[in-house]
């Protein structure tokens, strides 16, 4: 189906939808309202198996969460683990327990599938891979996953119909699964919610804070966020007190309240330095602990 068409054969009745597309099985259980994390695709330049000077070795990633930290929330990428195997699986599901953290979502950022390709063998091949990470996720403990989009628009019916499989792949492991405004979605504000109105239940949004064009930065969100469970807030260059440039987090950040989503809020932030984008998500946790004392203290 082209973009044409699409556009025109899903129904402009997205606004009375809102509420109910995402489900009772995807919402956020309340232990995460409020809670505050990061996404560890933010780690992809520092992550190394073993002990390194000026890197991460992931399975110390919980006790840095809650000890240097004071974050609770892990969203996963595929990209930043040194393994899917069961058994590393557990020993980071088991470390996240000890430290109190909870993992909640796995980003399938798996390189070159494509589960909506109009090749049936690479749409299986796609379907096949994205399956065994979501047993991946089960061992994790994840209640959500995220596959990519793709980098072009793709034909609907075929999305939706991989979309839908996954769904009843991971609905009776209790994950479910998310999109995220990310490649051919990031430019079209009606994007996440003209494909979450398609494939029906059992899929919520994932805003990404950074991830947009700019011209459709802010009118996305507000059509994201009504649909949304959790959160990449993503930051781009930071000051020494916080300042960003790049756009509006507390504009983002107003967006998300107005519509009623309270979190997780996971941190997608980079810098070159290990020590020095540790202290940055510091400064992002401190600038959202304001806003939403501010937010509750104002009713």
């Amino acid at each position: 189906m082209q973009r044409r068409s699409f556009l025109i054969a899903v129904p402009s009745v997205l606004a009375a939808a809102r509420h109910c597309l995402a489900g009772d099985a995807v919402k956020p259980k309340s232990d995460l309202a409020g809670a505050m994390g990061i996404t560890t695709g933010s780690f992809s330049r520092h992550v190394s198996e073993m002990p390194a000077k000026g890197k991460l070795v992931m399975l110390d990633l919980p006790k840095i969460m809650q000890g240097e930290l004071d974050l609770k929330v892990i969203d996963l990428m595929t990209a930043t683990l040194p393994s899917l195997e069961p058994a590393y699986c557990e020993r980071f599901r088991a470390a996240a327990e000890k430290a109190g953290c909870v993992i909640t979502n796995l980003k399938m950022n798996q390189k070159d599938l494509d589960m909506a390709s109009r090749d049936e063998a690479t749409r299986l091949h796609a379907l096949t891979i994205y399956k065994k990470t979501i047993d991946a996720a089960q061992r994790l403990g994840c209640r959500w996953v995220r596959p990519l989009p793709g980098k072009k628009m793709p034909d609907m019916q075929l999305l939706t119909a991989a979309y839908r499989e996954l769904i009843e792949y991971a609905g009776p492991k209790g994950i479910s699964l998310l999109i995220e405004n990310n490649a051919w979605l990031s430019d079209d504000p009606e994007a996440i919610p003209r494909v979450i109105q398609a494939v029906g239940k059992g899929i919520a949004a994932q805003p990404d804070t950074g991830n947009w064009k700019p011209m459709a930065r802010y009118a996305g969100l507000e059509k994201a966020f009504p649909l949304a469970v959790t959160c990449d807030f993503k930051a781009l260059t930071l000051g020494p007190n916080g300042e960003h440039a790049d756009y509006d987090l507390r504009r983002c950040f107003d967006i998300a309240w107005q519509s009623g989503f309270r979190g997780p809020w996971c941190f997608e932030h980079f810098h070159e330095e290990l020590g020095m984008l540790f202290r940055e998500f510091g400064l992002l946790r401190d600038m959202l602990r304001v806003w939403m004392k501010e937010k509750e203290g104002s009713g």
